[in-house]
């Protein structure tokens, strides 16, 4: 746990309030039975772009993400905080009789529900689709699991890291003498999360045209190895097999990272009018004008000689000299950010991209949408919810409950 919360990089981010956030989606409203990453990162897309989101938690523990930790910033993990915002919590049991009909009762007053369980888990508590559609008719029912709702792996576990191994990205990532490394961040449940949040709002739009809900089918393995479809094609179309490299190799020649006098640099030479500017902001125009790395097919043929000839003369400037040379000659390139130096990038901060916000226990980091819509890039509406902080509201305004009724719900154990 943080002991002192002052040292902590946030505490220099700009401090927003609650704002409108966005709109686009403000009358679509959403059930979220999921946990970890993945399905709450999805339903905060949808909140972020307007939609109400019900969070629903098991009583006590909660989402597992809130566990997961050190550190933890108010006895809360950055790695809950990092996928919830907007949303109201509602402390459920769904094993319990009344715990799932206050779940039906708030899906007859839905438009959406996202689920991350195995069909198996998802029948034993009577929140499968099958179950689910005839009551519900319009209700969009987005299942978001490792392998999906079919086939021989439909009834395994899966995290981040076994659907990265499965799709071939830990394959590719690393250099070539070492182990397979799996992407720096949690790409599957990511990119398997911006894909519930896609699919379910096709389906919202569909639904307008026929007025039927849908059952939608997402997988972290598809949508990861999806992320690999310029690799897997180009192997497809081949049968040349691609082998870490450690970012030293690419389909594009040059595109990698070099050092320089100080700090390293990426750059990305990607067609032949970047490729001849290069070579004039190098100050060696005749390079770049060769007969011999006339294309990129070419350049490949070369590689080898190329990549020495630029490293040797990157290695005579400081990193942010020759980022000024080659922001004034139109070059991809940059630097390779730790995430201090992101914390720090006064870019960001001017868009409010990074910022911080008063939760419950005190204030917390978040990291925006950075999507501007009609000029507006704003998104806070509200701070990560406490577990179960907004389950009185709910069924008191929304579900119209009594206050017995609300205390009954506590004394069977139900809420």
């Amino acid at each position: 746990m943080l002991s002192n919360n002052a040292q902590a990089p946030f505490i220099s981010l700009p401090k927003i309030e609650k704002s409108e956030g966005q709109s686009l989606l403000k009358e679509m409203r959403v059930v979220d039975l999921t946990t970890s990453i993945a399905g709450p990162y999805a339903t905060q897309l949808l909140a972020d772009l307007g939609a109400t989101v019900y969070k629903i938690e098991k009583r006590v523990v909660g989402d597992d993400a809130r566990h997961w930790g050190p550190p933890f910033i108010h006895g809360q993990s950055p790695w809950y905080l990092s996928v919830n915002r907007n949303k109201h919590s509602l402390a459920l049991d769904l094993l319990h009789p009344e715990g799932l009909e206050v779940l039906y009762q708030l899906l007859a007053q839905c438009d959406v529900l996202v689920v991350n369980l195995v069909e198996s888990v998802q029948k034993k508590l009577g929140v499968d689709y099958a179950r689910l559609s005839p009551r519900f008719p319009k209700l969009i029912h987005a299942s978001l699991t490792g392998f999906g709702l079919e086939g021989a792996r439909s009834h395994l576990p899966c995290y981040d890291l076994i659907a990265e191994g499965y799709s071939g990205v830990m394959d590719l990532t690393g250099e070539v003498e070492n182990d397979p490394q799996k992407v720096g961040t949690p790409a599957a449940d990511l990119l398997a999360g911006q894909d519930v949040a896609l699919a379910v709002l096709a389906a919202y739009i569909d639904r307008q045209r026929t007025g039927k809900g849908s059952q939608l089918d997402v997988s972290m393995q598809t949508s990861m190895t999806r992320f690999m479809a310029p690799r897997l094609a180009s192997y497809l179309s081949s049968n040349e097999l691609p082998h870490r490299s450690g970012g030293k190799d690419s389909v594009i020649a040059i595109y990698q990272v070099f050092d320089t006098a100080d700090r390293q640099i990426s750059l990305g030479l990607g067609n032949d009018g970047i490729w001849r500017r290069f070579w004039v902001a190098l100050g060696q125009p005749a390079t770049g004008e060769d007969v011999r790395y006339a294309s990129n097919a070419e350049r490949r043929v070369h590689r080898d000689e190329i990549v020495a000839k630029i490293a040797q003369v990157l290695l005579t400037k400081p990193q942010q000299e020759w980022l000024d040379i080659f922001e004034q000659h139109r070059i991809p390139a940059g630097p390779i950010n730790s995430l201090q130096d992101v914390a720090n990038d006064q870019e960001l901060l001017n868009r409010q991209f990074l910022y911080q916000v008063d939760a419950s226990a005190g204030a917390v980091p978040q990291v925006g949408l950075g999507i501007a819509i009609n000029g507006n890039n704003s998104v806070h509406r509200k701070a990560p919810p406490a577990l179960g902080e907004d389950t009185e509201a709910i069924l008191a305004e929304m579900l119209n409950m009594s206050q017995d009724d609300i205390n009954n719900l506590k004394q069977s154990g139900a809420i």
